[in-house]
């Protein structure tokens, strides 16, 4: 199986990909739910969250998770990564929300979205990544 070197693996993970998180429960299989997120090569992975939601009390009773992201077409390439949450801030800033808007949508998309959340109150968990797996098909 052709593992990706630290660089292509921080390179795939900081692409534009709809992640899978997992993370686990004290009773139960893990919860894995599709989410946006947020990485660059060397920081943090970034996930944002109502704290309403059963992902946010679950992330913050179990202070770590994982995340995976593919290509879902040959050559198939994927990266999981998992690790400790190292910072919850319970309120995510506009500009935060904009930036995550404007990963995954155009910048009118990105626009009509904030405005649809930005009256919600959204929190951003911060993992920092330990335990990596890749690969590479291509």
């Amino acid at each position: 199986m052709p593992v990706m070197s630290t660089a292509q693996r921080e390179e795939f993970l900081a692409g534009v990909h709809v992640g899978v998180i997992g993370i686990a429960r004290p009773a139960g299989p893990p919860l894995t739910v599709p989410v946006w997120y947020l990485y660059e090569p060397g920081g943090d992975v970034l996930v944002q969250t109502s704290p309403e939601s059963v992902k946010f009390r679950l992330l913050d009773a179990a202070r770590e998770f994982s995340l995976a992201v593919q290509v879902e077409t040959p050559p198939y390439r994927y990266v999981s990564v998992s690790g400790p949450v190292v910072a919850i801030d319970p309120t995510t800033s506009r500009a935060d929300l904009v930036t995550m808007a404007n990963r995954y949508f155009d910048a009118d998309a990105a626009d009509d979205f904030v405005r649809q959340v930005e009256n919600d109150t959204i929190a951003t968990v911060r993992m920092r990544p330990q335990r990596w797996y890749s690969s590479d098909y291509s």
